[in-house]
């Protein structure tokens, strides 16, 4: 039974099927506080630094529905504190964004934090929709030049800046993300952009500049696809710590 083990005065009612890659039970990078993450299986890019190229494809063994993932979270609420939540990832949580708002919508109904991590790529009924639901985004913007956008992501800046304009519109708290890749956007020319796009949308109240890393490498050789970007160096701590020095916020 999808009660057993509920407290008493939940609400658990919606029966959308969703593609799920994997759960991570109490993760501490995926927004704030602790939080339950869910990450979607099925991605509309193919960006060059991916970590997870197993989330491609829209197929999955693992179905669930919004009342199983959030009765699933329900059993680590008390950890959730104050910040905490449920974060769906990817993969691009976009892509289901029906499943996603059923997850979302139940979430609040039982008294849990929604945030949704995203490429921003997608803007259409269905995410204007599940952004409703949306306590927080956290929106990767990849590159700050367009033609960096397309060869290593498949999409353009527009995309993540039209999503981006939507949320600033809705009043939605936004961690903005970028992965620092050097010889792609590790200069200071790249965060002056950054900083102008904060300026210009006060929602964005948070910045993360993430480092480059190959560990996932053994993903595509399992995969038997070639890594884009393997070639590249990690960049270095002080390398990571000059750039957010220069960062606004």
């Amino acid at each position: 039974s999808y009660q057993q083990n509920i407290p008493r005065g939940y609400v658990i009612m919606s029966s959308v099927v969703g593609q799920v890659h994997s759960i991570q039970s109490l993760g501490t990078v995926d927004g704030p506080g602790l939080r339950f993450v869910v990450f979607l299986q099925g991605c509309n890019l193919r960006c060059g630094c991916c970590h997870n190229p197993d989330t491609w494809e829209m197929h999955s063994d693992k179905q669930f529905t919004a009342e199983e993932i959030v009765e699933k979270a329900l059993h680590y609420k008390e950890y959730f504190g104050e910040k905490g939540g449920i974060t769906l990832s990817g993969g691009e949580p976009l892509l289901q964004a029906e499943f996603g708002y059923e997850i979302f919508k139940l979430c609040h109904e039982n008294g849990i934090n929604t945030c949704l991590d995203t490429s921003g790529s997608i803007l259409n009924d269905k995410v204007k929709k599940l952004l409703t639901e949306t306590d927080r985004a956290l929106l990767d913007i990849k590159y700050t030049d367009d033609d960096l956008y397309i060869k290593n992501v498949g999409c353009s800046l527009e995309k993540p800046m039209e999503f981006l304009y939507y949320l600033n519109e809705h009043e939605i708290p936004v961690t903005l993300r970028q992965v620092i890749i050097p010889t792609l956007n590790d200069n200071e020319e790249n965060i002056e952009k950054l900083n102008e796009i904060i300026k210009n949308h006060s929602c964005i109240d948070k910045v993360e500049l993430l480092p480059f890393k190959k560990i996932c490498q053994t993903k595509y050789d399992n995969m038997q696809i070639p890594f884009p970007m393997a070639n590249i160096p990690v960049p270095t701590k002080d390398e990571m710590n000059m750039l957010k020095k220069l960062l606004i916020i």
